[in-house]
């Protein structure tokens, strides 16, 4: 009954407030006998001014004193509905998303779905390429998902006392099926009677101010390599496609030729406030094992991870961009339970350095790695040689892009490399997995965008074997 019974006070006074803002007939009918003792001459000019002026003077003092009363009467009405267990629900602004304010929560939504038609087309004569960009010989055909899967992401947050706090979850549906070996971004299943996977990559809890930064601890995007990927234009369509023929839940874009998958992995992170455009990341992560590409698995974890990242951002009328730089340190140690060579432990690590200029429409990015022990196209695959040396490995990405009206035309060039360890023979082990794009995009309305592309990707052997492959996409992408 307290919350009834707040309601209909809110609405009382918000009622008086309306009825003490209307003009009074009492101080119409005053100024009409004053008009009229003046145009019969028992008021002068000067009279009539005085009486007029008091009595102007005393219904100003009576609107101000009836105005306060009004806004402490429904500030008290909407702190009686709004306590306790007494919610109010309100929409939030279309222009900030779509979400809801339940009393102090913020709850917000956010989505992307998409879909595209592939063809691919590979040389007849490819050979096998160890962790290559390019997998089997067939031309193919293939509807898919993009570099993106689907995505539904739920951020519930509350302000006390100047500090946010916020849980997020993020569910990374795709549209193709799966075999689930791996999770849901597993190998794909063209196949009656299969099912796409759902992808909970992300869960995570913030507490954060801006007087002093962010406090991030569960799952979510790492720091090495994010700005990379979140740069790229082919975030937005598919790049490399991968096993186009079996497709899984996402394609590749430029991951593997030109940067290394960041991953969604748990952490406890720290962001600074911005300070004059710069802000700076650390974070202790969970240690990833390698993945064996002939060579051995490492699966000891001693020690956490860690990984961190610089950007600044910065602007001047229609020119602007983002500088910023990152590493990655991580132990590599033998599982001695599960009998993997004690001689093959080292340590991992990476440096990035980038930048993205943008003025007006036109847009350049510009992006380097280098590490020991890293891997390629996935954090620590293929990072350890059979003899137990690290393979040292490097890439680039430039691109550049062009928006005018509602079309955005791009192209971009990345490639990553991976020497062979001190003391290992040339094998079919990737040497160098390259791709070229060109995509064009309509935004159709704010949320929907039609793409297509074509990538050339090429994919080098140590031994001098190769493959190569000419993807054709189209499709459509959208964003809520």
């Amino acid at each position: 009954m307290s919350g009834t019974k707040g309601i209909w006070t809110l609405l009382g006074a918000t009622a008086i407030a309306t009825l003490a803002m209307m003009p009074g007939a009492r101080a119409d009918a005053t100024e009409d006998l004053l008009r009229q003792l003046r145009a019969k001459g028992i008021l002068n000019e000067s009279e009539y001014r005085t009486l007029l002026g008091r009595k102007q003077t005393e219904d100003a003092e009576k609107a101000q004193a009836t105005e306060a009363a009004t806004a402490a009467a429904v500030a008290a009405a909407k702190a009686e509905v709004t306590s306790g267990d007494n919610l109010y629900v309100r929409f939030k602004d279309p222009a900030k998303g779509i979400g809801l304010q339940i009393g102090p929560v913020d709850v917000s939504l956010s989505g992307s779905v998409n879909a595209f038609y592939v063809g691919s087309d590979k040389d007849r004569n490819n050979q096998p390429v160890a962790l290559g960009a390019v997998g089997g010989r067939q031309d193919t055909s293939s509807v898919r998902n993009g570099l993106l899967p689907g995505f539904l992401k739920i951020d519930v947050s509350t302000t006390d006392d100047g500090i946010t706090y916020g849980g997020h979850f993020g569910l990374y549906p795709g549209i193709n099926s799966v075999e689930y070996t791996n999770g849901a971004n597993s190998g794909g299943a063209p196949q009656g009677l299969a099912t796409s996977g759902i992808d909970f990559r992300q869960v995570y809890m913030t507490i954060a101010s801006d007087r002093f930064g962010e406090f991030k601890a569960g799952r979510d995007i790492g720091l090495f390599g994010s700005e990379a990927i979140l740069n790229d234009m082919l975030l937005l369509g598919v790049g490399a496609g991968g096993s186009n023929g079996a497709p899984s839940n996402t394609s590749l874009g430029h991951i593997g030729t030109g940067y290394i998958y960041t991953d969604f992995q748990p952490q406890l992170t720290y962001t600074t406030p911005d300070l004059n455009g710069f802000k700076a990341s650390v974070g202790i992560f969970q240690p990833l094992d390698t993945v064996a590409v002939l060579g051995p698995k490492l699966s000891g974890h001693e020690t956490p991870g860690f990984q961190g990242k610089l950007t600044y951002d910065f602007k001047s009328g229609d020119f602007g961009g983002r500088l910023f730089a990152g590493g990655i340190v991580q132990e590599l140690s033998a599982n001695i339970d599960a009998g993997e060579p004690t001689n093959a432990e080292t340590t991992a690590y990476a440096f990035e350095i980038g930048g993205k200029l943008s003025y007006g429409g036109a847009s350049v990015l510009g992006y380097y790695y280098n590490g020991q022990a890293i891997g390629t196209t996935g954090l620590f695959y293929g990072s350890i040689a059979a003899n137990g040396n690290a393979r040292d490995s490097e890439g680039f990405l430039v691109q550049a892009s062009y928006t005018f009206d509602r079309f955005t035309l791009g192209a971009s060039y990345g490639a990553s490399y991976l020497d062979l360890a001190a003391g290992e023979a040339r094998s079919i082990l990737v040497e160098k997995n390259e791709s070229t794009a060109f995509q064009a995009r309509y935004a159709l309305r704010k949320w929907a965008t039609v793409v297509g592309e074509y990538i050339h990707t090429e994919a080098t052997a140590h031994d001098g074997s190769d493959a190569t492959e000419d993807l054709f996409a189209l499709g459509t992408i959208i964003f809520f």
